[in-house]
């Protein structure tokens, strides 16, 4: 289409003036006020996605698709339905800069009754748009896992306050103290009450929805989810880059479902599966370079490490536990070879427990090897050492059934009398044959060496 002539210096101006505006907003001089815009009633509908279970990167990468998903389909908002106990630390802040970026308001709804948000959990609901939790749940307990570990059994009792469990630890305060700031600022962001944040991170602090209400640590608290979308609407919040008023009420509610590669990798990165399917990996490629052309159990060794690396990504591990289970196999297979009198065992045994103890870096107890798995895998595979061991010491200390060596003590028969050699059958073989008697076709012969193609023999 042609431009008149007449407008091209208007347009000019006006594609200037445009620029000019564009870059003030950029740099963020003389940007104008934040717009207030509202959708029309259940225009976009509202997204629902369900999060049950550890905070983890599946779950980190769903909630971030979930949120785009949400912002390109023009939806009112995003409800999150929580319930979870904890999670990693860094995939909580993922999700929480994805939450304070998001152009459509988010909702976290604790439910249902009898869910918790706990520790990761408390930080994702406190960077809602809106915090809602249903009647008899809870929310706190946000200590980093690492400062509420406990001391050793027998050991003294655990001080009162992470604070005070950190003693002089330099590290342990660095990163108390961290997580302390964080919670700080999303609660002021969002304009929560922070003093009660600082305190579930410090003190490791849990409260009812009620108390969490009266403390003006939530919103509201509703009894089911229209209850919910009912209550919230025509409320005013405060997105990325504007001030938008919920309109939802009577609004469509549509559900994400996780798809494959979510439920893939929320099932596999549990630290006992990936435990697991590290071990089936090692010992189907054990098996395979021991009896090579079995295929199996190197197709499926291939599979499980696979997986296993798959899941490991998921998860913080720690090399060093990595490296001592290695470490343990090498004992194991060792005691095949060399005699120690079992101390190789024993070696292994301790470093592969101490490995799968150490496998992961976290010392809470959701993302550690559970010792129900340890311990069977650690007796599995020494039994199964042990057993190949005591076979191939059987094997070193029989007798040879093959070879030259098998002859001796073998029965025969003589063929060419013998003075003092001839020719004996011997396994249904021809020997040239030396004894130091004369010894007739017919007479029974027993081998008493062999002396290259030679046998010597005597009248058995």
């Amino acid at each position: 289409m042609r431009i008149p002539r007449a407008l091209g210096p208007a347009l000019a101006v006006a594609g200037l003036l445009a620029a000019l505006s564009a870059t003030a907003q950029d740099t963020g001089e003389h940007s104008p006020p934040a717009e207030e815009t509202s959708a029309q009633p259940g225009g976009g509908g509202i997204v629902r996605i369900v999060i049950d279970g550890a905070i983890s990167p599946a779950s980190a990468e769903f909630i971030q698709d979930a949120i785009e998903e949400a912002d390109e389909s023009g939806a009112e908002a995003l409800v999150i339905l929580l319930d979870t106990p904890g999670g990693l630390v860094e995939s909580t802040r993922e999700i929480v800069q994805a939450m304070m970026a998001s152009r459509v308001p988010i909702v976290v709804y604790v439910a249902p009754s009898g869910a918790r948000a706990g520790s990761a959990g408390v930080f994702l609901t406190l960077a809602a748009h809106v915090a809602a939790m249903a009647p008899g749940t809870n929310i706190g307990a946000a200590t980093p896992v690492s400062m509420g570990g406990g001391g050793l059994p027998g050991g003294p009792a655990p001080a009162d306050s992470a604070i005070e469990r950190t003693g002089g630890d330099p590290l342990e305060r660095k990163i108390l103290n961290d997580t302390v700031a964080f919670i700080r600022t999303i609660a002021e962001r969002r304009g929560r009450n922070a003093d009660w944040a600082e305190t579930a991170v410090t003190e490791g602090v849990s409260v009812t929805e009620s108390e969490a209400l009266e403390q003006d640590v939530v919103d509201l608290v509703a009894a089911g989810l229209p209850e919910l979308l009912e209550r919230i609407d025509g409320r005013e919040v405060e997105v990325f880059d504007r001030r938008a008023t919920l309109r939802t009420a009577g609004a469509e509610v549509r559900t994400i479902e996780p798809g494959l590669r979510f439920r893939i990798l929320d099932t596999i990165a549990n630290p006992n599966i990936a435990f697991i399917l590290m071990m089936i990996g090692i010992y189907g490629i054990f098996f395979e370079l021991m009896n090579p052309g079995a295929i199996l159990p190197g197709v499926v060794g291939g599979i499980s490490l696979l997986l296993a690396f798959f899941a490991l990504q998921a998860l913080p591990v720690n090399y060093a536990g990595v490296l001592l289970i290695l470490f343990s196999l090498i004992l194991f297979i060792a005691e095949v070879k060399v005699v120690s009198h079992g101390l190789l065992t024993v070696g292994g045994v301790i470093a592969f427990v101490l490995g799968g103890t150490m496998l992961f870096d976290s010392p809470g107890s959701l993302l550690r090897v559970s010792w129900s798995v340890i311990i069977p895998a650690a007796l599995l595979t020494a039994g199964f050492f042990a057993f190949a061991m005591g076979l191939a010491w059987r094997v070193w200390k029989s007798k040879p059934t093959t070879g030259r060596e098998g002859l001796v003590g073998e029965r025969g028969v003589v063929r060419r009398r013998l003075d003092p050699e001839g020719q004996v059958l011997v396994h249904g073989e021809l020997w040239r044959a030396r004894a130091g008697e004369v010894l007739e076709p017919g007479d029974p012969v027993e081998v008493v060496a062999v002396d290259g193609l030679t046998v010597e023999v005597r009248r058995s």
